[in-house]
């Protein structure tokens, strides 16, 4: 394997600038601010977050710099490693198709940590989330190429957060370029697939490979050395020159349902053949969900812990059938014991559709059927997922996402009031940004 330092990627990393971003970029970097602090302040109520907690509190020294969604403070790793325990955790959190996976949620914690540490503007911030985006879906392309099997979000995260933390904490060239080796040779290669098919905290290895790439910058700037990544190889040399030019954060998709990507397009079809033929859970017989190969293989098991509810296909849809909607309560705990989800879950089937498989990724595409007791078959059609990077999803769409998401736990005056001053990309604080969140 060659690899050429030219710096390319560092230079872009040290040196992109807000007011020289499309326009179309800024807005987007504001959605996708919206939408982390959303997915961070729920999974801030997690047993996944509160682990991360007692992990920090055990391993890390202390520190002044505060977690979003909680009390707590913790030194810069601390703080990583406690908000990468949350963002991911009830998987509301952006994707992006062709890597399969979440980039924001990879990166986000020790992009925000760094944020903090130094205090940098909300602007400065916003910056960075887009530094990270598209160094960050670069190495998930070159992941995927690379190795050719399919890695999980931690993967490329850890090279995402040795690059927002090497800008945010002015790591020089030759330092960044130190992490990002370190990160991306480090990097968990994660097999996903396990996961999905046996849920767990483990998911998206999104905790470990943030806390790989804050290690990365970490150990540059302790004198540790490390050489070449995949993104100076001749191979992938076309991503590199592409960066400034063409951007991936504007081909992410976002999430309405606390579940896997996967789970949404049969959730969607169902939620619209309710509203279109006036029935309801009660009513139905059986359910046959056809779509691709990799979301048959989610979980179907009656869940018992929130991993098991996320990671699931059969659980997500008949809680839409039941509830019009999969949000955190139910999928935290406390709502697993429904019997009318659990009952439904046995009258479904799944196919794999070989159409649908075929457009797999570009498109995720799942169609349903449901027959009720009096022998009335509706049938959906093919339905996508919303929120995909065709829909344009705007400040309005992340709004009423974040509305809704976080109503459980933030009264509607101050989550309009946060929604507000996440919106505006000025000179305030990061710090003084985050206090007004968990004021």
């Amino acid at each position: 394997m060659r690899f050429n330092t030219d710096y390319t990627v560092e230079n872009y990393i040290i040196n992109t600038r807000w007011d020289d971003l499309p326009e179309p970029v800024r807005k987007r970097a504001v959605v996708c601010s919206i939408d982390l602090t959303a997915a961070m302040l729920i999974g801030s109520r997690s047993r996944q977050f509160n682990a991360g907690v007692h992990l920090a509190r055990a391993v890390c020294a202390e520190g002044d710099i505060p977690v979003l969604g909680a009390g707590q403070t913790f030194n810069l790793f601390g703080a990583v490693t406690a908000m990468a325990h949350a963002v991911n955790a009830l998987d509301i959190d952006d994707g992006h198709n062709m890597i399969k996976g979440h980039p924001g949620a990879s990166f986000i914690a020790g992009v925000l940590a760094a944020a903090l540490d130094k205090n940098i503007t909300y602007k400065d911030y916003l910056t960075a989330l887009v530094v990270c985006y598209e160094t960050t879906i670069r190495m998930g392309l070159a992941l995927q190429n690379h190795y050719g099997y399919y890695h999980s979000s931690g993967a490329y995260g850890a090279y995402g957060t040795a690059a927002g933390m090497g800008r945010i904490l002015g790591l020089s060239k030759d330092q960044l370029n130190t992490a990002l080796s370190i990160a991306e040779y480090h990097a968990p290669l994660t097999p996903v697939m396990r996961t999905v098919e046996y849920p767990s905290m483990n998911k998206d290895g999104i905790h470990f490979g943030a806390m790989t790439g804050a290690s990365a910058v970490l150990s540059s700037l302790s004198g540790g050395t490390g050489r070449g990544n995949l993104l100076e190889t001749p191979e992938f040399r076309p991503l590199v020159e592409s960066l400034g030019t063409q951007y991936e954060i504007l081909n992410l998709y976002f999430k309405p349902y606390t579940c896997c990507r996967w789970a949404h397009q049969p959730i969607r079809a169902c939620i619209d053949l309710l509203n279109r033929h006036n029935f309801t859970y009660n009513h139905i017989k059986k359910i046959t969900v056809k779509t691709f190969e990799a979301a048959s293989k989610l979980s179907k098991i009656k869940p018992r812990t929130s991993e098991e509810a996320q990671y699931n296909i059969a659980y997500p849809v008949a809680c839409a059938l039941v509830h019009g909607d999969v949000g955190f309560e139910q999928v935290s705990e406390d709502g697993l014991n429904d019997r009318r989800v659990l009952e439904l879950m046995d009258k479904m089937a799944f196919n794999v559709d070989p159409a649908l498989e075929a457009r797999f990724p570009a498109m995720r595409l799942a169609s349903v059927d449901i027959t009720l007791t009096d022998g009335t078959l509706h049938k959906s059609g093919e339905f996508e997922a919303s929120g995909e990077a065709k829909d344009a999803v705007d400040i309005d769409w992340i709004s009423e996402k974040f509305m809704c998401v976080t109503k459980f736990m933030i009264n509607e005056t101050h989550q309009r009031e946060i929604i507000k001053i996440l919106s505006d990309p000025g000179d305030i604080s990061m710090r003084d940004v985050v206090s007004f969140i968990n004021a």
